[in-house]
């Protein structure tokens, strides 16, 4: 959804009308993930993909269809071996996808979208209320509404579920004997490695992580060890104390926190920040020595044993890493 923004505001800017196809449902080994998009514009612009070019020209049909009519529709689409291989593609499957006019709550959700913020969104795919919305946050704010208060309080607590598993579904309710089904889409935000110790294991660690789409953040006063040639990968190289660097807005649902510096004055307290914060993961390198030493120190500090127990340490699979890079893959 974030790779389309741009486009979307711009459609929106000019006054055009807009649907938006989301994949709802995923049979087999179909080419794009659940929840991917394509929208289309009244002008006939298009952005996003639902099955990397198999079935996008059915898809743009049923989108012109709904811009005119209003009627959200679901539809299925199977795509074979046949035309997958003629996009580039291994393989084929059946995906449904959901096709409407961008809902009143996209402003809504832009925002959210733009300021990082973690959030599901709640649409009615079959049954009544056809396209009905309603946002959901994890502190349990909500926005919108699905037209049944009972169907409200259901997705509501499913929805809470999904949030912290950070993983769209859709789901099926037996109302009265009616059925609904809803498509509860979680949008975490994007993912950031934060990295305490510019040692030697965070370098291959932030080639790692760049790969696999985080932003990366190296935290180390000691100038020494934080110099920009040794971290020219990372996005952001901090030469400060954690406490003065990090500030609450560097944290999140989808903030990766690891620490690696093996100095306690600069450890512990960096952990203390990110075991108060909402951090998604959180891992300390260290023997299981030193990680005692660590949570006495911890405990000291304010932090309860609940906190404590988000820790992962000592960090990493255990491959029988010795080298840097080899801890850095284990990480």
């Amino acid at each position: 959804m974030r790779e389309i923004l741009n486009d979307l505001e711009h459609w929106r800017a000019d006054s055009k009308k807009v649907a938006m196809a989301t994949v709802v449902k995923v049979y087999g080994s179909a080419p794009r993930p659940l929840g991917s998009k394509l929208a289309l514009s009244s002008a006939g612009e298009m952005v996003g993909s639902v099955s990397g070019g198999c079935v996008e020209g059915a898809v743009i049909e049923e989108a012109r269809e709904v811009m005119q009519t209003g009627q959200p529709k679901l539809v299925k689409f199977g795509i074979t071996d046949e035309q997958a291989w003629a996009v580039g593609l291994s393989c084929g499957g059946e995906i449904e996808v959901f096709v409407e006019v961008l809902s009143d709550l996209y402003q809504e959700l832009e925002r959210c979208l733009r300021d990082e913020q973690l959030v599901a969104v709640s649409t009615v795919i079959v049954g009544q209320g056809l396209a009905s919305k309603m946002l959901i946050w994890p502190d349990g704010q909500t926005q919108g509404d699905l037209r049944s208060s009972d169907l409200n309080r259901r997705v509501y607590e499913r929805a809470g579920e999904l949030l912290k598993l950070q993983k769209s579904e859709r789901v099926t309710f037996d109302l009265d004997g009616q059925k609904s089904e809803v498509f509860i889409e979680v949008f975490p935000p994007p993912p950031k490695l934060i990295i305490i110790g510019a040692v030697h294991v965070a370098i291959p660690l932030i080639t790692f992580a760049k790969v696999l789409g985080f932003r990366t953040i190296v935290v180390d006063p000691r100038s020494a060890f934080a110099t920009p040639e040794r971290f020219s990968q990372a996005d952001e190289l901090m030469v400060k104390w954690p406490h003065e660097a990090l500030a609450d807005s560097y944290f999140n649902e989808s903030t990766y926190f690891v620490v690696l510096s093996h100095d306690e004055k600069l450890d512990n307290p960096a952990l203390k920040l990110a075991l108060e914060s909402p951090c998604r993961y959180i891992g300390a390198l260290g023997s299981r020595k030193t990680h005692a030493r660590r949570v006495a120190s911890l405990k000291e500090m304010g932090i309860t044993d609940e906190q404590l127990a988000l820790i992962h340490a000592p960090i990493g699979l255990d491959l029988g890493a010795r080298r840097p890079e080899e801890i850095a893959l284990a990480i």
